[in-house]
């Protein structure tokens, strides 16, 4: 235990230093945001906050592999993602291109690692549901959809970090019961990691400092996030601990967030990826909120939703009462959405 504390100071030093050295090459190689059209920040603000955290954590795992088979697949697929995220910040790729990316990432985990969905478990309360023939596909879809939730959540200081640490803490709690160190190690690592980013990006050690995650690091944070999900539930990986279903609560607000502002844009007959100013911080801010207040909001939600998926694992709720929970939940988050927009909408005629 004293080591795992000694290193994770020199992780949260690294990390640090590493913000500041990537900021000076952000400025020469021109990987920064600049103010315009729906960004709201002044200036230019260099996009490190994901690279610095990548650099880190596989600086970490290669001297320390946490995953003591895969661990070479992991740190190669987060840095692909990375590098991808990295060039879409600078050069603005097509999604396509990015899609066809985070597939091949996917089938890249599925291949050589065995990471892949078998079975969703009693969801429907009619038994264990088994999915071996449209495994492949459904993991492919599980692992597009969360780095893309992990990316449209991006879009106020301290959002991306902070609902990654709720998360990332609600799975490291739920893995402690089990006794999976690895995987509480992990989110420590990534906890550590991201508190100097966060610091930085709130502009709490000088707003001249500031950074942005930018794509590299959502992608990145998406893809772990599902790898720890899918390699605690899925059985064929290892000895399943965490249920299904729990999933769903520890990543709620990204893919309540994700699922609902897709659903309206189908609904227009617009791009289900074109950006809006419609997702849910947008709506806090349009509410009233300041920019700390909509972070402190949500990620207060955020927390009482893992909560809930914490307190069904260890209160044994049956799964098929946790999953249809969510579902109400969820179309209540959407209801009262709609209704929200649709009231500032007509405010503004």
């Amino acid at each position: 235990m004293e080591k795992l504390a000694i290193d994770l100071v020199f992780v949260f030093c690294i990390s640090f230093a590493l913000l500041f050295i990537l900021r000076k090459v952000a400025y020469r190689v021109g990987l920064v945001d600049k103010a315009s059209g729906r960004k709201t920040h002044v200036g230019e603000v260099p996009l490190v906050g994901g690279v610095a955290i990548c650099f880190t954590v596989i600086h970490y795992l290669y001297l320390n592999p946490i995953f003591p088979e895969n661990n070479t697949v992991y740190m190669l697929s987060i840095a692909l993602l990375t590098l991808v995220g990295a060039l879409d910040d600078k050069f603005d790729v097509s999604f396509k291109i990015r899609i066809v990316i985070q597939i091949g990432v996917s089938l890249l985990m599925i291949n050589y690692s065995g990471i892949q969905i078998s079975e969703l478990g009693d969801m429907f309360g009619g038994g264990n549901i088994s999915i071996a023939y449209f495994g492949i596909p459904l993991t492919v879809l599980a692992v597009v959809g969360a780095i893309n939730a992990f990316n449209m959540v991006d879009g106020i200081d301290g959002l991306l970090g902070g609902l990654s640490i709720v998360t990332f803490s609600g799975f490291a709690i739920i893995m402690a019961m089990y006794g999976q160190d690895n995987k509480v190690y992990i989110c420590l690592l990534f906890v550590v990691s991201m508190v100097p980013y966060i610091l930085m990006n709130l502009g709490l050690v000088g707003k001249e400092r500031k950074v942005f995650m930018g794509d590299a690091g959502s992608m990145m944070i998406g893809f772990t996030v599902i790898w720890l999900l899918l390699s605690a539930s899925q059985v064929g990986t290892e000895e399943a601990h965490l249920r299904s279903v729990t999933c769903l609560w520890l990543i709620a607000i990204p893919l309540m967030d994700m699922t609902s502002i897709m659903i309206r844009r189908l609904r227009k007959g617009r791009s289900p990826f074109k950006p809006d100013r419609e997702h849910l911080h947008h709506i806090f801010e349009k509410m009233g909120l300041s920019s700390i207040q909509t972070l402190i909001a949500i990620c207060f939600v955020a927390s009482c939703f893992a909560s809930i998926g914490i307190l069904g694992e260890v209160f044994s709720v049956p799964e098929y009462v946790m999953f249809y929970s969510f579902i109400v939940v969820f179309l209540g988050y959407d209801y009262v959405l709609q209704k929200a927009l649709k009231k500032m909408n007509k405010s503004k005629i």
